[in-house]
């Protein structure tokens, strides 16, 4: 399945994997002008096409896993009909290929880290770097989390597939990508880290960058929030999986 889905993205396309690194580049540039030298939002002095390219890569693979994995029932009630297999393979299947996608956009992320890491004293990498792994394992248990309960829904009710992508969107523009946590004021800072990519987001900036905030119970509350969200969507999904052939 993760080949299939692959292969398929991409197949009847010219620059085919180039898309890959089209949509961070595209999305950076267009940040970096509109938030960056027109809004004049400060990136806590780092530079702004670091700051911006960070959270769109963790952003991207955290959205991607959640859209993708939200129609599953759709997508596959042709193959779900005909032959029976663990449903749940289909969204885990996903995932991996968004981490995929994700560890090629990384690739040119940390190009351009080296790159201004070797041209100038703006980025200073932190320890906390090594808490990496556990923020892709919570970017992937959300999405993967989020999106079988929305897919399990759309079973019966096709409005959240409408609702999703507006979600996504404002959910964006609640995680400290286009900004820097710093420049919130004190009082609303807690709703800000209440979203649980915000932590996530901040300790990747904070290890590979140098700027954003380490909060350990802000991280810890991400992790588990993520098991959490992961536990009851497996569970929603697999309840649904046994009769949603009569539904959708």
């Amino acid at each position: 399945f993760v080949k299939r889905d692959f292969i398929s993205i991409y197949k009847q396309t010219i620059l085919g994997p180039i898309w890959f690194f089209i949509q961070p580049i595209m999305s950076t540039i267009i940040f970096t002008i509109i938030f960056g030298n027109i809004a004049k939002i400060s990136t806590d002095g780092l530079p702004q096409v670091l700051f911006y390219m960070s959270g769109i890569t963790l952003w991207n693979y955290f959205s991607e896993c959640l859209n993708k994995t939200s129609n599953t029932f759709i997508v596959n009630q042709g193959i779900f009909g005909k032959v029976y297999f663990p449903r749940v393979i289909m969204p885990f299947s996903v995932v991996i290929t968004c981490l995929l996608k994700f560890g090629i956009q990384f690739l040119l992320l940390i190009g351009i880290w080296f790159y201004y890491l070797i041209t100038s004293d703006t980025i200073h990498p932190q320890k906390t770097f090594i808490f990496f792994p556990l923020l892709i394992l919570c970017m992937a248990l959300l999405g993967l989390g989020f999106g079988m309960i929305i897919s399990s829904l759309t079973t019966k009710y096709r409005d959240f597939t409408f609702l999703i992508g507006f979600g996504v969107q404002l959910a964006m523009y609640a995680s400290p990508i286009v900004y820097p946590i710093s420049i919130v004021p004190d009082q609303f800072k807690w709703l800000i880290m209440l979203n649980p990519m915000s932590s996530i987001i901040e300790v990747f900036k904070h290890g590979l960058l140098g700027q954003g905030s380490f909060d350990l119970y802000w991280l810890v509350y991400s992790s588990i929030f993520s098991i959490v969200i992961f536990l009851i969507g497996i569970f929603i999904f697999n309840k649904v999986e046994k009769s949603f052939i009569d539904t959708v």
